[in-house]
């Protein structure tokens, strides 16, 4: 049987809890979370006690002062893969995840994302980031990955499919097989999740993923949430490539990174506006200012809707052209950052 391959990602095989493992005391938010709140954290470890949890094999960022924790993290994560805590539950397969929040139902599937097709320091990929990434969070985090026996990143990537062609339809098969079902601890929700190894469904998640690509400029993927674990992943793999012989470059597993796809369009997902405040100057001295910027650097302002500039109740919307498949946010943040390090 021939191999499907997919645009930038590929089934894996995934470990998972096995099934006599208290899933509610085993999933636990990203650990970039909740950082500046330790008391939410130290709940989470009331909760959890003694069971095994996937608390006990990362670093939340908010204990990162109490120095490092890797050893300890790995040693835990072969500890569970020995005494059978984490099993392999899915083959060349994917996890169709549905999870219940406040806003709804969002469904999402799990997949392995090839880092060959990303890079934190240029956007032209097919796997773009939606922030600069903050260089010194990631070496933490680099530290465990490098002697890790499993992964366990926490990667939200969005596509773009108003259609629902591509993670929607996964949970109308018949053949996927529910790995999981719980309620989340401090009201995180519910999660359930099924297998999907179908050989017919993998090809229509293939076929309806190719089809994206085909409409777009090639920039398929970007990261919604869990930019850094994707640059961590990234920056391991290129240490990585230094360590192996380029013919071992399609088969190591340190060139993918587990993340899970989220349709752009899914009714649950909400976006709330990110707004950068500036004071100091005028309205027209900020806009000239910013498009000054843009001109040095091959790009222009023009009619649309990419950014929004406010000034006393009126409202001037704004594309970005010559970016080059840079988000407008970026663009505008690497303006700001200039703009204040001259008002230093």
């Amino acid at each position: 049987m021939s191999k499907i391959t997919y645009p930038g990602i590929t089934s894996c095989d995934i470990y998972l809890p096995s099934e006599d493992t208290d899933i509610y005391k085993w999933a636990v938010i990203a650990c970039d979370q909740f950082t500046s709140q330790p008391e939410y954290w130290n709940r989470v470890i009331d909760t959890v006690g003694e069971a095994p949890s996937a608390l006990k094999i990362m670093q939340p960022e908010v204990f990162l002062d109490r120095g490092d924790s890797s050893d300890e993290i790995c040693c835990r994560m072969q500890r569970y893969l020995d005494e059978g805590i984490l099993v392999k539950r899915v083959e060349d397969g994917f996890v169709a995840v549905e999870r219940t929040t406040q806003s709804g139902k969002r469904p999402g599937l799990i997949c392995a994302m090839d880092l060959e097709c990303y890079d934190f320091r240029d956007g032209d990929h097919m796997v773009r980031a939606t922030e600069d990434t903050v260089t010194e969070r990631l070496p933490a985090r680099v530290r465990i990955r490098r002697k890790a026996p499993v992964e366990m990143p926490h990667v939200m990537v969005l596509i773009d499919d108003p259609e629902k062609t591509v993670i929607e339809p996964v949970f109308e098969c018949g053949d996927n097989r529910l790995l999981y079902d719980t309620d989340l601890m401090e009201d995180g929700g519910h999660l359930r999740g099924w297998a999907v190894t179908a050989e017919a469904e993998k090809q229509r998640i293939s076929g309806a993923l190719y089809a994206l690509l085909e409409k777009s400029d090639g920039f398929l993927y970007v990261a919604g949430d869990g930019n850094h674990s994707l640059a961590t992943a990234k920056m391991y793999w290129e240490e990585r490539k230094q360590q192996i012989d380029p013919s071992e470059y399609d088969s190591d597993p340190a060139r993918f990174v587990l993340v899970e796809l989220i349709n752009l369009y899914s009714d649950a997902l909400i976006f709330r506006p990110v707004h950068r405040f500036v004071k100091g100057c005028t309205e027209e001295e900020l806009l000239n200012s910013f498009c000054a910027y843009l001109r040095e650097r091959g790009m222009s302002l023009g009619e649309g809707d990419d950014l929004i500039f406010v000034s006393r109740g009126s409202e001037k919307p704004f594309s970005i052209s010559g970016s080059e498949g840079r988000l407008p946010v970026a663009v505008l943040q690497d303006y700001l950052d200039r703009l204040a390090s001259e008002r230093d």
